[in-house]
């Protein structure tokens, strides 16, 4: 058994640059694995100059010095984040805490139209139980409800962290964006000398990365501009904060346009009850959600990735719960990774006919 695995091992890590690679992406995750947590603001300001990169080089393409035009863009986005925080948030954090008082109400409505469903299907609905369920549900959410709108000293500590960091992440996409060629000229010359491999990884990576957060990006602001339309025309109640959800829904493949829906039936039918203007706010959503799968995905990315939902869906699971929220933003890509490693893997011929090229050329 041994001696069959150091054949296959001999057969398929042979080639120093399959070694090269290997030992390049097992850094990495320890490194990011390990140190995620101290990482995150320089995984923030790297997302954030890839967003920022493509409109640097449109400027810096029209004879704009590429430091000026870093400048522009930057202080255009700073300015741009900060007006949406100062309208934006202000609105969203009072339909938040609107709709955390008013879960209460949800729930006896929903609890007085259970326990009326006993008279037409008695021998179907247990009162006592749906009773214990609705009580228990109605305890949790409130509790959860007071703990988001209460700060605890921890709370104040996280606030001076994100202010740090608030600081810390735009002078880094700074120089992210100035120096990008010195930066990755540097980073090329850590790496071993047999990287033909991973050259070819990192550069179909890039692209991929690239094309994805301004993608996903340009996705949530006009998925969550489009739900929004309806749900302001119907005076569906909390319509800024459930199109923000529905927008950032976009982050989970497959799985977060169920979660996001999940509230806004919710909210309609409490709102409205069966009624006409119920059916027509769904109508509108569902017409919405299919519009965005069948048009505005494939033309945001145009890159056919050829996953399997399936293999999204695990990269979803497996990736989140090792990195969480990033986990989950770049399983596609990361996903994308696995599948690009695999297709750049030298099969046992290959490894033979470079050996022997190698050998020729000596």
């Amino acid at each position: 058994m041994l001696k069959l695995f150091l054949e296959w091992y001999k057969r398929r890590f042979s080639d120093p640059h399959v070694v090269s690679l290997m030992v390049v992406i097992i850094f990495l995750f320890l490194i990011i694995y390990f140190f995620n947590k101290i990482l995150l603001p320089i995984l923030i300001a790297i997302v954030l100059s890839y967003l920022l990169d493509t409109p640097v080089n449109f400027l810096h393409k029209k004879n704009i010095p590429r430091t000026l035009a870093v400048i522009i863009v930057l202080l255009v986005f700073i300015l741009v984040v900060l007006a949406g925080f100062m309208i934006l948030l202000p609105l969203i954090w009072q339909q938040m805490v609107s709709l955390i008082t008013n879960i209460p109400n949800m729930l006896n409505f929903a609890n007085n139209f259970i326990t009326s469903l006993p008279e037409h299907y008695p021998e179907l609905i247990d009162v006592g139980l749906f009773d214990s369920i609705i009580q228990g549900v109605t305890n949790r959410v409130v509790q959860t409800g007071n703990s988001l709108l209460q700060f605890s000293i921890v709370s104040l500590f996280g606030l001076v962290s994100i202010a740090i960091n608030a600081v810390l992440v735009p002078i880094m996409m700074f120089f992210f964006l100035k120096d990008k060629a010195k930066i990755c000229s540097y980073c090329s010359n850590l790496l071993p000398k047999n990287r033909t491999i991973l050259n070819k990884v990192a550069s179909e990576m890039d692209m991929q990365i690239s094309n994805y957060i301004v993608g996903n990006v340009l996705h949530i602001i006009i998925l969550a501009i489009s739900v929004y339309i309806p749900f302001w025309y119907f005076g569906l109640d909390y319509g800024l904060l459930l199109a923000v959800v529905v927008g950032l829904s976009v982050l989970i493949p497959y799985i977060g346009i169920i979660i996001s829906s999940i509230p806004v039936i919710l909210i309609a039918l409490f709102q409205w009850g069966p009624s006409a203007e119920f059916g027509y706010l769904i109508f509108f959503y569902v017409l919405i959600q299919s519009l965005d799968g069948n048009l505005l995905v494939p033309c945001l990315f145009s890159e056919k990735l050829n996953l399997h939902p399936l293999v999204i869906i695990l990269s979803v699971i497996v990736f989140g719960g090792l990195w969480g929220f990033w986990g989950i933003f770049f399983a596609i890509p990361l996903a994308t990774l696995v599948k690009a490693i695999i297709n750049a893997w030298p099969k046992p011929e290959e490894i033979e006919n470079i050996k022997n090229r190698e050998l020729k050329t000596d």
